[in-house]
């Protein structure tokens, strides 16, 4: 159902990204007049970035898993989520002529695999309903009578609007747009935020020199972590990757407090520790440790590397011991990986300054979505299905407030 508004009601949006592209799609349906800004050349450059390898869209997990990815900040993004949450979005895509797939793992995917197709189509929509783009224009606060400061390659600009949405992204990757220099704008206005840390994150571990020149770079597969099969990568500083990501927000948390984490990976997920011990048992007679760990223990490359890196040479001559550290390795995680590095971050503007309908407390008229909020959740879709869910609710509540300050 469309909001009444008054069909010259401006709004300027600043964050050209899924929540922003998002919140102008609802608002130009609904009669605003609509303005994008954004610091970067072009829409969506985190968007398309993230879809490279594969734009994965949202998850059909069940709704209680399926909030329970966003761990404490659920109830904060539940109603928004149940507005528009996996089922509508794959609707709204189809709507664009995108046609989806959902891979083994219950994540949707766009059938050609790639972000840009949708942008294309998503943008072509916007302009088709009277969105006006205006990139490199980087936003700047504002002036002392409430006006918007722009730096754009010609100089300074201002601009007005009756309701303003931010959508400016978090600080990951800020070479793409989020570098959340918006905190000292929102800071000088009073809105406190809660500090940014890196999600989906890589870590640092302690390698020996001749570890990380041999396996810098080769995926560990199949693994596991806490019963959760996947994926990931040894670098020269850590470690990083799909698996790892999968736990990060504890693993910071962990070490935030403690000054370490004691990541448990299970190198081989498909056999039982008790079988292990029995074959790691049997007479070694004059093979290498390299040639008896291929075949008895079915590890070799960089498997086989990390059992030497991690478990002392007395437990590796004893087999239940070695079994026992093959299923659960140890692995000391030192710190995260810098912010900029993170797929994504937490922290942000709290859901407690701002209303049911996203607008600041502190500031009527100015409403927030996206990563700028602080939640965090894993990858396989979450991210940006509560980037769309915040947008459009977002644009939803420029509309009400606009129709209410009318009346």
């Amino acid at each position: 159902m469309k909001e009444a508004t008054p069909t010259k009601a401006s709004v300027a949006i600043i964050g050209a990204g899924p929540a922003g592209l998002m919140a102008a799609e609802i608002l130009a349906a609904g009669g605003a007049s609509v303005d994008v800004y954004d610091a970067m050349p072009s829409s969506g450059r985190k968007f398309l970035m993230a879809g490279k390898g594969g734009l994965n869209i949202t998850h059909t997990e069940a709704k209680a898993p399926f909030r329970a990815r966003y761990s404490d900040r659920a109830p904060d993004l539940a109603p928004f989520l149940d507005n528009f949450g996996p089922d509508e979005i794959r609707v709204w895509i189809h709507g664009l002529g995108i046609e989806t797939f959902v891979g083994t793992s219950g994540r949707v995917f766009p059938r050609e695999m790639k972000a840009a197709p949708l942008l294309r189509a998503w943008l072509r929509r916007l302009r088709g309903l009277g969105v006006r783009f205006h990139m490199r224009h980087r936003w700047q606060g504002w002036t002392k009578d409430g006006a918007l400061i722009f730096g754009t390659p010609s100089g300074p600009v201002t601009r007005t609007s009756d309701a303003l949405v931010l959508a400016l992204g978090g600080a990951s990757w800020p070479q793409l747009g989020s570098d959340a220099a918006w905190t000292a704008f929102l800071g000088e206005k009073g809105v406190k935020l809660a500090p940014f840390k890196p999600s989906n994150c890589g870590f640092d571990v302690s390698w020996s020199e001749h570890f990380r020149e041999r396996f810098a770079g080769e995926p560990v597969k199949p693994a596991a972590i806490g019963g959760r099969k996947g994926e990931f990568i040894v670098t020269s500083t850590g470690v990083e990757g799909g698996l790892i990501y999968s736990v990060s927000a504890v693993a910071r948390d962990e070490i935030e407090a403690k000054g370490y984490s004691l990541l448990h990976v299970d190198l081989r997920p498909d056999r039982s520790e008790q079988k292990l011990a029995e074959a790691l048992a049997r007479p070694r007679g004059r093979a290498s440790f390299a040639t008896y760990l291929r075949k008895a223990g079915g590890l070799e490359g960089v498997k086989a590397g990390l059992v030497r890196e991690l478990v002392s040479e007395a437990d590796r001559a004893d087999a239940r011991k070695l079994a026992s550290a093959i299923k659960s390795l140890p692995i000391s995680l030192r710190s995260p990986r810098p912010i900029g590095e993170a797929i994504s971050s937490a922290g942000g503007v709290p859901f407690a300054a701002l209303d049911q309908h996203l607008m600041l407390g502190a500031m009527p008229g100015v409403f927030l979505a996206g990563e700028m909020l602080d939640w965090e959740a894993p990858t396989g879709g979450y991210l940006l299905t509560a980037c769309l869910a915040t947008g459009r609710a977002a644009g939803q509540g420029v509309l009400r407030w606009l129709a209410r300050a009318e009346s």
